[in-house]
């Protein structure tokens, strides 16, 4: 019995991820809470679906972030520098209909998903964007981290 005890142990040891949570090693963590008034014309593109607009703010995020309608009531918010880059000079992504490029590297992410669309085959690790929260309260959008 006691040998099984023990087994137990180690499987359940054994089994534990150390680290659970793979966090983007580009880009360090900010804390903000950002409103964006959808009467305001600067974010009249979010009353429409899949019209993104960049929030340069520099009170959001490292490099602003950009936020996209993806739905009725539903809107996602992304960091504006590139995932895979340092913060530099040219890191940070500008806008092609749906989608962001990084002037750096040339990566394209998708706004509606967050994915890297031209992933190398190469083994190397690539980071999708940085996911921040957005909700709808009322007539405006809180964007937070």
């Amino acid at each position: 019995m006691r040998a099984f005890y023990v087994l137990l142990f180690l499987m359940l040891s054994l089994s534990c991820d150390s680290d659970p949570v793979n966090r983007n090693p580009f880009l360090q963590e900010v804390s903000f809470r950002f409103e964006l008034n959808l009467n305001l014309p600067l974010y009249n593109n979010l009353n429409n679906i899949a019209n993104p607009v960049y929030v340069g703010n520099a009170s959001v995020g490292i490099r602003g972030a950009f936020v996209i309608r993806s739905g009725p009531d539903t809107f996602l918010a992304f960091e504006a520098s590139c995932p895979n880059q340092i913060p530099s000079s040219c890191s940070t992504m500008t806008l092609e209909g749906v989608n962001v490029v990084c002037p750096c590297d040339d990566f394209e992410y998708n706004l509606l998903t967050g994915q890297l669309l031209n992933r190398p085959d190469d083994g190397e690790r690539y980071y999708d964007l940085l996911f921040y929260q957005a909700v709808l309260v009322g007539n405006s959008v809180i964007i937070s981290n």
